[in-house]
């Protein structure tokens, strides 16, 4: 199966009452992991891909020709899709030059007019070629890869004339923060997130900063249309915490237990349990086809 954009899974998941997981790759070891995962739980899956993560891993192009190498050298048969997640504007253009399936353009920052005239133009270059777009209203609080978002809850009527330019997912901010959440944190505004839905006429919705939400806020989010949730911070948590475990034991000096490949696998199994315990809760295991 070739590589997709996220509409038609979201779609689908909008009208079958689950989520479907945005997991941020960082390098060939979190892609692989959740590659592997998503096809032995037969999940479609999204591999969320941020501004700093593309210039990390060497830029756009090396990251879908690696993602597309995998892809096939790994026989996948679920749907997979390769998003932006917070580009600019001028990075969206990047994204898409590059092969990118999914665009997320963040105009939060801008004034409603300018988000508005932007978003227009990247909607239509983008389902020029059949790619799906994600816009936000509202930034979400916290930082990922330098954008920070104050924390704003969306308002439904600039979401409503957002979301009539044609995107086809949208982020809006309903209290959710990106990184750890704090002991004081108040939780979803389900309010703002029921007049969101309602809103943008039923638009797939996303759900950024999905580490920390209980399950029992992630299930009712689903209820109100939130299709698709971000993962990537509890994932670097388990990762460095399981690779701290490995040479805290002394394991690195044992043998060769320094080789990368062994050095790395404690964090790879750690992102891949987070990543099937994600697929689980969201509700997307067998959905594949």
């Amino acid at each position: 199966m070739a590589l997709v954009s996220a509409k038609e899974m979201l779609l689908k998941a909008r009208d079958g009452g689950y989520g479907v997981a945005q997991i941020n790759i960082n390098n060939l070891e979190w892609t692989k992991a959740t590659l592997q995962v998503a096809q032995e739980l037969q999940s479609p899956i999204i591999l969320g891909v941020s501004e700093g993560a593309a210039k990390y891993m060497g830029g756009y192009r090396l990251v879908m020709a690696m993602v597309r190498e995998l892809h096939d050298a790994m026989g996948m048969t679920v749907p997979v899709a390769v998003h932006l997640d917070h580009g600019t504007y001028e990075g969206a253009y990047k994204a898409l030059e590059a092969g990118f399936t999914s665009i997320m353009f963040d105009g939060s920052h801008y004034s409603i007019e300018e988000n508005v005239a932007k978003t227009k133009e990247i909607v239509e270059a983008c389902h020029a070629r059949g790619v799906s777009v994600e816009a936000e209203v509202g930034s979400i609080g916290g930082e990922e890869d330098g954008v920070i978002g104050a924390g704003e809850l969306a308002d439904p009527k600039e979401c409503a004339l957002i979301a009539s330019l044609g995107v086809d997912l949208f982020a809006a901010g309903i209290g959710n923060i990106h990184g750890k959440y704090p002991a004081n944190w108040k939780g979803l505004n389900f309010e703002v997130l029921a007049a969101v839905q309602e809103a943008t006429n039923r638009v797939p919705l996303v759900l950024h900063g999905g580490t920390g939400i209980p399950s029992e806020m992630i299930q009712k989010a689903i209820s109100l249309g939130v299709t698709k949730i971000n993962v990537n911070t509890e994932l670097q948590l388990v990762f460095a915490a399981a690779i701290r475990k490995y040479i805290e034991a002394g394991k690195d000096l044992e043998a060769k237990g320094f080789d990368p490949r062994k050095l790395l696998a404690p964090g790879v199994e750690a992102i891949k349990a987070i990543v099937r315990e994600k697929l689980t809760m969201f509700g997307s295991v067998g959905k594949a086809n």
